[in-house]
Order: C-alpha cells, then sequence, then structure tokens
C-alpha cells in the first residue's frame, strides 16, 4: 500500500513540474495563445508575425513600394495601439556594392521607414534607425532571389517608455 501511494505522489510531482514548463498559454506551446504569444494583439510575436516587421526595396533604391507603404500603415496602427513599445529600424542592402555605399543605403531605407511611421502619427522619440549595410544577410548567396530578401528595413519592437 505505501507503494501504491508512493508511486502516486510521485507522479503527481511529476504532472505539476511539467504544468510548470508549459508555457503561459498552457498549450506547452511557449504561451502561443497566452499573454505575450503570438495571437495576443499587443505581444512583439504577433507585431512580427502577423503585422510584419519588414519592408522590402528595388535595387539601390530607398523609396517605399505601395506594398512597403501598407506594411508601414499596419505597423503604424499597431505602435499608435501600443504606445508604450519604442521601435528600432534597421536598414539592409545586399552584398552588392562596397560596405560604405550599402552602409548608407541602408541607412537611407531605415530613415525613409522612420520618416514614414513618423508622418503616421509615431512620436519621433519612439523610433531609431540603424544600418548594416550588407553585414547581416538573411540570404547569403549571388543571384537576385536572394538579394531581393535583403534589400529591407526590418522594424524591431522593445518594450519601452515611449508614452
Amino acid at each position: 500500500m505505501k507503494l501504491l501511494v508512493k508511486s502516486t505522489l510521485v507522479v503527481a510531482m511529476l504532472g505539476l513540474a511539467a504544468c510548470s514548463q508549459a508555457g503561459l498559454g498552457g498549450n506547452g506551446a511557449s504561451g502561443q495563445y497566452g499573454a505575450g504569444g503570438n495571437y495576443d494583439p499587443a505581444s512583439p510575436e504577433y507585431f512580427n508575425q502577423t503585422i510584419g516587421d519588414r519592408v522590402f526595396f528595388a535595387v539601390d533604391q530607398s523609396n517605399l513600394s505601395a506594398e512597403a507603404i501598407a506594411t508601414l500603415d499596419q505597423q503604424a496602427n499597431w505602435l499608435l495601439s501600443n504606445p508604450t513599445y519604442t521601435a528600432i529600424i534597421e536598414g539592409h542592402a545586399d552584398e552588392q556594392g562596397t560596405r560604405e555605399y550599402n552602409l548608407a543605403l541602408g541607412a537611407r531605407r531605415a530613415a525613409s521607414a522612420q520618416e514614414y511611421l513618423i508622418s503616421r502619427g509615431i512620436a519621433p522619440n519612439r523610433l531609431s534607425t540603424i544600418s548594416y549595410g550588407k553585414e547581416r544577410p538573411i540570404e547569403i548567396c549571388s543571384n537576385e532571389a536572394c538579394y531581393n530578401r535583403n534589400r529591407r528595413a526590418v522594424t524591431v519592437i522593445a518594450a519601452g517608455t515611449g508614452a
């Protein structure tokens, strides 16, 4: 009988330990459904996956396409609804051209996205920019399909004192 009681206690303790590791959502998927998860409209994860954290540019360009403007409109709406977040806008370029040229191009791309968000009502003190030029590619390759993915501006959300 004592063995049955001890076994039951061990199983119960293991079950509780497993539950405490499941995350906020209780679904075993790192809180995907709970506060701060992919489905929480006020979470950075939701911003990244549902709103979209990046816009893309044409070769040697920093002007915004219609698709980029649509994404930035959604980003602006999210930032207006979540005033405690700040954002760093990263400018990136493909591997073509010199390091210096691509750092300048990345800076122009980040500034273009930043200026648009400010024009949509986001306070300038909530936004900053940085250029990585060609130093942080998503794809490492030498063809146009990869270059397209690397020509981008990425809005990185952080908890801050935005309001």
